[in-house]
This record gives structure tokens, sequence and C-alpha cells, in this order.
């Protein structure tokens, strides 16, 4: 028997390319939804398309889970099961993923068709991250659809800030989660799933901290916004001959250099703002990495965010010895790679240092992208040679 949801009905005739219906393009419901309700789609002539998940309180009124058939969503714990255990097959079988990490994305939201949902494996501890209260809503089923895949596991669930603001809800504490040792690459980390930014772990980076290190062996490595030391550990562990990691969350250092001890790895670790530590203590090394938080919020703040990207990879760029390589980041959807690459040309300008494009780095593969949704192309690094 095919279930029945509440509609809604776009206001013209054109289907939306990606996964989000923003509210300018809907028509008022004829009957109040309840926020967070999965609904059916329709066009503008009533003809169905599709399911999505509801939200009056946001501009992204509906993110869309599946077009076609009505029967899709007859049953939701299994279309759930479905489509998280797809998406994790793409990870273990085709990418190969569980013989060189513990840590790996399960869901990457929009790229695997689950816009709004974050899932990512840390051993045997599982971590959600929702930025969709239909989805938040839907937690109790995203577990059960998780320990169906894997028993053992203990799953948690949380929401950032401002996806709860943008969502318009009040979302509990997130819950206390035991830390665990989770290997990448014969390298341990002691991660807190859960805890600090994102997950607890930036799984999006591996690819590129093996990159990194793989260049740097022989010489001296600066890890700028270092988090958990995911670039200084794997640079010692393949054969740089000094590291210095600087961080300004004392909490995320702390755990960065337990997991250096773990690892026998020494690696000089410095608690501070990478401004204060560039200008006080003006370091110099073969290799440096600037890889911050997510600094642009939302297109409102671009300039803003800009300025401080350009300010930051200026001070950096300074801090690379002549013939020595620099590799950037941003993590802020809202700036894309052309942007980004004028802000840091421009940075290099600036400290009148003379740099050449080696290579354009993104995220890790279990960080899929969807062609009609530029912004599942959130993280961009740069790799630059510095005369």
């Amino acid at each position: 028997m095919v279930s029945e949801y509440p509609a809604v009905e776009l206001s013209g005739d054109t289907l939306p390319q990606g996964p989000w219906v923003y509210a300018r393009l809907l028509r008022e419901p004829r009957i109040d939804i309840e926020p967070g309700a999965m609904v059916e789609l329709r066009d503008a002539s009533g003809r169905f398309f599709g399911h999505g998940l509801y939200n009056p309180w946001s501009d992204i009124r509906v993110r869309i889970l599946s077009r076609g058939k009505r029967s899709d969503l007859d049953d939701p714990r299994q279309f759930l099961l479905r489509r998280i255990a797809g998406a994790d097959r793409v990870r273990k079988k085709l990418l190969r993923l569980p013989e060189v990490t513990e840590a790996y994305r399960m869901v990457h939201a929009e790229g695997d068709d689950m816009p709004g949902l974050v899932i990512d494996r840390f051993a045997d501890a599982i971590v959600c991250e929702y930025h969709s209260l239909g989805f938040y809503e839907w937690r109790a089923d995203v577990t059960w659809a998780l320990k169906e895949l894997y028993p053992e596991s203990t799953v948690y669930h949380r929401v950032p800030p401002n996806a709860a603001k943008s969502e318009g809800f009040t979302p509990p504490e997130p819950e206390y989660a035991e830390e665990r040792i989770v290997r990448e690459h014969g390298v341990g980390f002691v991660v807190a799933p859960g805890i600090g930014h994102k997950t607890g772990f930036f799984c999006d980076q591996r690819d590129n901290r093996q990159i990194v290190a793989s260049l740097a062996r022989g010489g001296d490595v600066l890890d700028l916004c270092c988090n958990a030391g995911g670039f200084a550990l794997h640079a010692k562990a393949q054969g740089a001959k000094k590291v210095t990691a600087v961080d300004l969350d004392e909490k995320v250092l702390e755990r960065a250099e337990r997991s250096g001890e773990h690892n026998a790895l020494d690696v000089r670790w410095v608690h501070g703002d990478v401004f204060d530590v560039l200008r006080r203590e003006r370091p110099r090394a073969r290799t440096v990495v600037l890889d911050p938080h997510k600094i642009v919020k939302d297109k409102h703040r671009l300039e803003q965010g800009l300025n401080m990207y350009g300010d930051m990879n200026a001070l950096a760029l300074g801090a690379v010895r002549p013939g020595g390589l620099f590799a950037t980041f941003s993590c802020s959807g809202a700036v894309d790679l052309s942007t980004f690459v004028g802000t840091v040309f421009r940075a290099a300008r600036r400290a009148e240092r003379g740099v050449r494009l080696l290579r354009v780095l993104e995220a890790s593969p279990d960080h899929p992208q969807r062609p009609d949704f530029a912004r599942s192309r959130y993280l961009k690094g740069l790799l630059l040679a510095v005369d």
C-alpha cells in the first residue's frame, strides 16, 4: 500500500536541479505541515515527482530524498537502510578504505543523496551530524539502520550550532563520547567522536596528508591550524626531520600531543593563534601547511572572510623557505575554487613571494560530489612551489 504524505507544489514549471528547494520556489501548502515531516513533491500542475523533508523554519524549505516512484518511501526505514548501506558499500568495496583507515565518511549528505545528513565512522564509533531538521527527527531510524549494518557500534548524534540556527530548532546537548585510538595509514589518532570541529576528525584530508607527507621527507614542516595534528604526524612518520604544529584550540591540541606520544613521534606542539605565532616567532620551514577552520560561514560574510584568508596566507607564505612548498586550504563552501586561487595569489604578491601552482587538492573520495550541486565541493587546496 502506497504511503500518503502531505503534498507541496512548485510555483513554476521548472523542476529544481539540485537537492534543495527554496521557499521562493514553492506555493504555500494547503494544510499545516509538521516541521521535519516527509512530503510529496509535485510540479505546478500537481504531478508527483519525488519526496523530501520539509521545514517551514528554513529558507531551504525541502531537501529532496527521492525522485521517481511514489513507492520509494512506502517503508522509510528500509529506504534509509538501503541508502546508507549503498553509500557504505562504495567506501568498502570500491574505495577499499578499511584497508588503510578506521576513519572514513560513510554518508556525505547531498553527495550521497541524503541532503542534510553526514555520517562518519571511527572504528566502533559512528557519528551522525545533522544539517536538516527532518533527518534529525528521523535519528531513531538512522540509528536503527546503522545498528543493522554495524551491531557492535556506538552511535552518536550532533547538530552544529549554525545548522540548528538556520533550521530553527534547539537540540539537546551532545552526548559524551569516549575517546578512541583510530588508525589511518598506520598512524594512530586520539579521537573524541562528535566533539570539537565537525564530527571529531577531518576524514576529508586523508589523501592530502599523504601527498604532503611524502614531499616533506628529510625537511622541516610547519603545520598551522593543525587541529588533530594530521599533517604534522604523518609528515613525521614519513621522515620529516623537524615538525612544529600550531593551534588555538587547547583541547584538540592536547589530544594531538597524546597522539604523538602514542606513536612515539616527536612533534613540537604550540598553543596559540597563528597570526600571533607567525608574527612573534617568525618561524621558517621548507614545507608549510595552512588548514584553517571554516572561516566563511555564509555568503553575507564572504568579503570579511576573504580578507582573513588573504592576511593569513600572506603571513604563512612568509614562513616558507625559498624553494619550499606551501599547502593551503579552505573548507568554506561559500568560497569557490577560482575565488580561493585569486585570494592566495594576491596574498603571494603582498608577501612578495613568487609562487607556482603544482596541484589543486580536494577532499578524499569518500566525500563524493553531485554535478548538479557545486557546494558539495567545499574543500579546496593548493600545493604551491615558493621561490
